[in-house]
């Protein structure tokens, strides 16, 4: 089992090649995870700006924008970096990511620096609606939170290997709504959460899709079922594994977390409409006080799980693959 650290890690080929390795335990099914995916993406921007494009004072990445074109695999991985445009507060690279000579994802990534930002600031007075159960973040480890408990038995975890990296904590009462998810997170090995790790934060947690197909909330945290057992009442209610595939995943990050990271996160997904397969999903990223982290929105399928475990087909002469 690899620590995020170590799947995560980037190596310079050159001034603007990078090498990775995905390993198997952040997959979902066979396909790497699309959160863990966008922190790779993440950690080939933070090297970049660190060594090419040190001399730019640019260590933060405020915006990124992701296309999965294809299905990304396990195994090596190389990413390809264009220097799009170099500025005084911001510059924005292009970055592919390349398995055996597939273009598998691109993107473009926009770093600053967010401590010395300066320009005009208002209060919006944005708040969640509706307001989520609050947190005593000190109990939550132990949990012993009065409005939180921990999910330990997630639906085909086995699967869904790469959600397995985190704890789950969901509001004892349930969720507030059957289109929203809230939850607090920690990495289950005791790593603490930085702004790579905010690719990954952006996109794991309860499939929203499964709480209305069942019928009821397969992620309650009151079903207390070892991942056998949930997996045979999942068959008995109509539970089905699907797989969602992201086709687009952007990043707003508002606030860069310190640099040894933090302990907990706190998360809000909803969806907006769910129809022919085909859902969007506004993220929020919150601290422990309250403070916005990070926005994400991403657009996603809703395909069976075999497509998932599908031989991959050769792209034809015009370049089209399926996922």
């Amino acid at each position: 089992m690899t620590s995020f650290a170590q799947a995560t890690a980037v190596k310079a080929i050159d001034s603007h090649t990078y090498s990775a390795e995905f390993p198997t335990d952040w997959c979902i099914g066979s396909v790497p995870h699309g959160g863990f995916v966008t922190a790779a993406f993440l950690r080939v921007a933070s090297a970049h700006f660190r060594t090419t494009l040190s001399k730019q004072k640019q260590p933060h990445t405020i915006t990124l924008h992701l296309e999965f074109l294809r299905r990304t695999q396990e195994g090596p991985a190389t990413f390809v970096v264009k220097d799009a445009k170099l500025g005084r507060r911001t510059s924005t690279i292009h970055v592919t990511l390349i398995q055996g000579r597939r273009e598998e994802v691109v993107g473009y990534i926009t770093n600053s620096d967010i401590s010395t930002e300066e320009g005009v600031s208002f209060n919006t007075g944005y708040e969640l609606h509706p307001a989520p159960y609050t947190a005593n973040v000190s109990k939550l480890r132990a949990d012993k939170d009065t409005n939180w408990q921990e999910q330990k038995n997630m639906p085909f975890a086995s699967f869904r290997k790469a959600s397995q990296k985190v704890r789950f904590f969901f509001p004892r009462k349930g969720q507030l709504m059957q289109s929203l998810a809230d939850e607090w997170l920690c990495f289950r090995n005791g790593e603490k959460f930085t702004n790579e790790s905010l690719g990954y934060v952006s996109d794991v947690w309860p499939q929203l899709v499964e709480s209305y197909r069942s019928g009821g909330d397969p992620y309650n945290a009151k079903r207390e079922t070892s991942n056998q057992d949930a997996v045979t009442e999942g068959k008995k209610k109509g539970w089905a594994k699907f797989w969602y595939p992201t086709l687009l995943l952007n990043l707003d990050v508002k606030k860069a977390l310190p640099a040894e990271g933090v302990d907990w996160l706190f998360v809000r997904v909803r969806a907006k409409q769910i129809r022919n397969g085909r859902l969007d999903l506004e993220v929020v990223i919150l601290d422990e006080t309250g403070d916005i982290v990070a926005l994400s929105h991403h657009v996603s399928l809703v395909l069976d799980a075999e497509r998932n475990m599908a031989q991959r087909k050769k792209q034809d002469e015009q370049g089209k693959s399926k996922l």
